[in-house]
């Protein structure tokens, strides 16, 4: 996999780096760093997470208050290279298959049953450590959203680096 771009996540519980594909998953990453150099991210929390499973941000700023993303709806993407490893950033979405735009998620462990249904567009490679520490922050019920973290995860920043 050519590696295209890579971005930092700084969140409250430590920083991040991910390598984006852009080669394989040209129309994700473009959507994806269009959120990034807009500073979109700035402020949104990770606003689910599922143990041993995935954890999801990108759309919702503390106290589970949507924020509307900047881009229209993305065509899904699938590559049969990229695969939901432990690790593997991939593109949220609603039941329809061509509704992606901002959120995005972490797989904790590798989701074999994700694969060929979602759009795997990178991988964190720097601070796995990040993850695994926001993977076991307790969760609670938020009007109707199940697995959202007691403390707000917060990303404080998300920017392209060399």
């Amino acid at each position: 996999m050519k590696v295209t771009a890579k971005v930092k996540f700084e969140t409250t519980m430590g920083d991040m780096v991910m390598e984006l594909y852009g080669e394989e998953m040209p129309i994700t990453v473009e959507n994806f760093l269009k959120h990034i150099e807009s500073d979109f991210y700035t402020g949104l929390i990770f606003h689910r997470v599922i143990p041993n499973f995935v954890i999801q941000g990108g759309g919702f700023l503390p106290g589970m208050f949507e924020k509307q993303a900047i881009k229209e709806p993305i065509k899904l993407e699938i590559s049969k290279n990229l695969k939901h490893e432990q690790y593997a950033v991939s593109m949220a979405r609603t039941q329809d298959p061509n509704s992606a735009t901002s959120q995005f998620f972490i797989c904790t462990e590798a989701a074999p049953s994700l694969d060929n249904q979602y759009a795997v567009f990178g991988k964190v490679i720097e601070g796995t450590d990040v993850v695994d520490k926001i993977k076991e922050v307790p969760t609670k019920k938020v009007q109707w959203f199940d697995d959202v973290p007691k403390k707000s995860v917060i990303i404080n920043k998300a920017y392209t680096i060399d």
